[in-house]
């Protein structure tokens, strides 16, 4: 596990809850935080070969869900938010207090503000952020592969990096390679 895993993903989560209410008026559903998350993870993994979190993602109906949370949904509470289901399944993400940002950097920082300036608009429903997340390379894999299945970060890729020669790997394909590799090793290990 990254050292400060924890905090990141809990300020991630207060950050989005703040921001997303000031700039939409209105709380944070789960739909819209996972959507969130999965942009996250998915680019910081096809631009730099790591996920940002590791998550255990689903490809679901409406775009990938980080099972770490999703699990989680109806009682997670922290000190610095709290998830409160409402009726007809929904539940919002309700910061207790402001986020420490020094567990972000700046990079987290602006693509998620770049995901706010986009989606935590009055008017933008789920439906939109759900579309938008089909686009995510590894999402539309999984969901090909078979419905509901688990989706693999390998699949951010657009070809089998265990078949690609090494000379012809980008720097993100290696990157990715060397991430997986010391994963591996850490669970066989630990």
């Amino acid at each position: 596990m990254l050292a400060y895993r924890k905090e990141r993903i809990e300020n991630t989560i207060c950050y989005l809850a703040s921001k997303h209410l000031k700039q939409k008026g209105e709380p944070l559903y789960q739909t819209f935080l996972y959507k969130y998350l999965a942009f996250l993870e998915f680019d910081s993994l096809e631009s730099i070969g790591k996920p940002l979190y590791e998550f255990t993602y689903k490809a679901m109906k409406n775009g990938p869900v980080p099972l770490d949370i999703y699990s989680k949904r109806y009682n997670y509470e922290t000190d610095l938010f709290i998830f409160i289901p409402l009726e007809d399944n929904k539940i919002i993400v309700i910061p207790k207090k402001e986020p420490d940002t020094d567990y972000l950097s700046e990079h987290e920082i602006q693509k998620i503000d770049e995901l706010l300036k986009i989606f935590a608009q009055p008017g933008i429903k789920s439906k939109i952020i759900c579309k938008a997340s089909h686009k995510i390379k590894a999402w539309k894999k999984a969901w090909q592969r078979k419905k509901n299945s688990l989706i693999r970060y390998q699949d951010s890729f657009s070809e089998n990096l265990d078949e690609k020669k090494e000379t012809a790997l980008s720097h993100q394909e290696n990157s990715y390679l060397v991430y997986r590799g010391l994963r591996k090793l850490s669970r066989r290990c630990g």
